[in-house]
């Protein structure tokens, strides 16, 4: 190994720092469990589930039905990955597909898939980009700490003249 080349451990910090960087660009928990939510659903219809010799059967009017919910989900899931701006369609699909799902897909995948879908779907409606979140106002100025900020404005109390508007008090 020549001394110009980085390490395991500096590939990995650098991997890792990279990654972080991208889960905060896009709603990747809200992806994640949508993803997540697909899995049940499609599986517990069609796996053979046994108890000793007992063979049963979890399947649907329609194993198509919870096939393609399942497949919907997890491209939903990965929409909120790669398109965060298409998040709010997303998510609203998600929610939509795991109500669906409890009709269809026995009970949304035993009510897992179902939840999953459900979180999942809302996590990703309510997501906002860190650009387009609202910055505290001086009400809620800090210092470091957490401690209030000395030099932060004080709100003036109801009723106050400001001078704004000519020595007149609003009533």
């Amino acid at each position: 190994m020549s001394a110009e080349s980085p390490g395991a451990r500096e590939r990995i910090s650098h991997w890792r720092q990279s990654f972080r960087l991208w889960r905060w660009q896009r709603p990747f928990w809200a992806g994640l469990l949508t993803l997540l939510g697909g899995v049940p659903i499609i599986y517990i219809p069609h796996a053979n589930p046994s108890l000793d010799q007992l063979y049963f059967r979890l399947a649907t009017t329609s194993g198509s039905g919870s096939l393609i919910i399942g497949v919907l989900l997890f491209v939903l899931g990965l929409t909120m990955w790669f398109q965060p701006h298409s998040r709010v369609f997303a998510g609203v699909a998600a929610i939509l597909l795991g109500l669906v799902s409890i009709v269809v897909a026995n009970v949304g995948g035993l009510v897992v898939g179902f939840l999953l879908a459900l979180v999942g779907g809302g996590m990703g409606v309510s997501w906002v980009p860190a650009k387009d979140r609202p910055s505290p106002g001086p009400k809620h100025a800090a210092g470091p700490g957490g401690e209030p900020d000395p030099a932060a404005p004080e709100p003036a109390p109801a009723g106050a003249d400001d001078g704004r508007n000519g020595g007149r008090r609003d009533t």
